[in-house]
């Protein structure tokens, strides 16, 4: 299961009635690992103005996990990405990247995203991770 729902909100889900922040504050609660990776780097690009990057294996596969539901679920990310005003970019399951919105699509970021850089990327240790 990707987040710990409280029953409160499931039941306002269930009436369509959940707004951007309570579904974020269920993230933050339900991804802690992830949601600090995220924070730290999304801070860390707003305060500079250009991408900011975590690229330290996760402790544990828990970690690993919470990063891998965060950033493959189109609304986790979505959220994430609209709560800290950031587009989010993923490599080899514990590399983030934050590119603030006016370095979209500019070098750095399709350098990021590129498949080149995905295969530059690989090792023989994070093949299985």
């Amino acid at each position: 299961m990707s987040l710990d729902v409280p029953t409160a909100l499931l039941e306002r889900a269930e009436a369509g009635r959940v707004d951007d922040e309570e579904f974020v504050d269920c993230v933050r609660r339900s991804l802690p690992y992830a949601w600090s990776v995220v924070a730290d780097v999304a801070a860390r690009a707003a305060d500079g103005g250009r991408m900011a990057e975590h690229a330290v294996p996760p402790p544990s596969e828990a970690e690993r996990g919470q990063l891998l539901r965060a950033l493959a679920s189109d609304a986790i990310r979505g959220g994430l990405e609209r709560h800290f005003n950031v587009t989010l970019a993923f490599q080899n399951c514990h590399r983030v990247a934050a590119f603030p919105p006016a370095l979209v699509g500019g070098d750095a970021h399709r350098q990021f995203v590129s498949p080149l850089a995905q295969i530059r990327n690989q090792s023989p240790e994070l093949r299985n991770c």
